[in-house]
């Protein structure tokens, strides 16, 4: 899926007009959720705008986490919900009991593989997870289009993109053996972060337009006019 989606071979667009394609998308795996997808995105920067005001780029982050469920849509491939959107975990090592379905592995060969299925497998203490193989979704492919765009962000935006569906990591503090230095400051922020994405959403509608001139121009700061996706 990466050697396929790395291509970034599909389309050309910015990242408003990403966001306004999202609405195409509902997510069944999301429990609390009736309206639109740009409305969320917005509800969640929004909510991190008020109670970090300076933290422009954190802003811009919850506007564009969830930017890569555009793998649902046809013109994208199509990818079924299983493959796009619910909880990611690290291949190449045993699975945590802390997984959603964790019950469901027993079917995977990789379970019972012993160079797999040890506490560290593949990995050796401290190794970043930037050297650790993640299931692929939706996470995945947007900080795979930030970073191969040349996003100005931060090294914490591309982290909570990357990992943001990553329970088992910043919900359960499983797999923390394998991070790094730069991890562990980054995943203050993703913590701090995911207060506000999955049962923060209030029901206060969003006026698009009203916030939009704001979001473009920090679009405008981090982003290229034009992605590759």
């Amino acid at each position: 899926m990466r050697e396929e989606y790395g291509k970034l071979n599909r389309v050309e667009m910015s990242i408003w007009e990403c966001c306004e394609l999202l609405n195409d998308v509902v997510d069944e795996s999301d429990p609390d959720l009736d309206e639109p997808q740009i409305e969320h995105l917005l509800q969640t920067a929004e909510a991190i705008r008020k109670d970090y005001p300076d933290e422009d780029w954190l802003h811009l982050t919850g506007l564009i986490h969830d930017l890569g469920k555009v793998l649902n849509l046809p013109s994208f491939g199509g990818l079924p919900q299983w493959a796009v959107v619910g909880d990611t975990f690290p291949v190449g090592c045993a699975f945590d009991e802390s997984i959603v379905h964790h019950k469901y592995f027993k079917e995977n060969p990789d379970y019972s593989n012993p160079a797999f299925n040890t506490e560290y497998g593949v990995y050796s203490e401290g190794c970043g997870l930037d050297n650790v193989m993640m299931s692929w979704g939706h996470d995945d492919y947007m900080y795979l289009v930030a970073k191969e765009n040349k996003t100005t962000l931060p090294s914490a935006a591309l982290f909570i993109i990357r990992y943001h569906s990553f329970y088992a990591l910043h919900k359960s503090e499983a797999y923390k053996h394998l991070m790094n230095e730069e991890d562990v400051e980054n995943l203050k922020w993703l913590e701090t972060f995911s207060k506000y994405d999955l049962y923060s959403k209030s029901k206060v509608r969003i006026d698009v337009e009203k916030v939009k001139p704001y979001y473009l121009s920090l679009i405008e700061k981090y982003f290229p006019a034009k992605l590759k996706w």
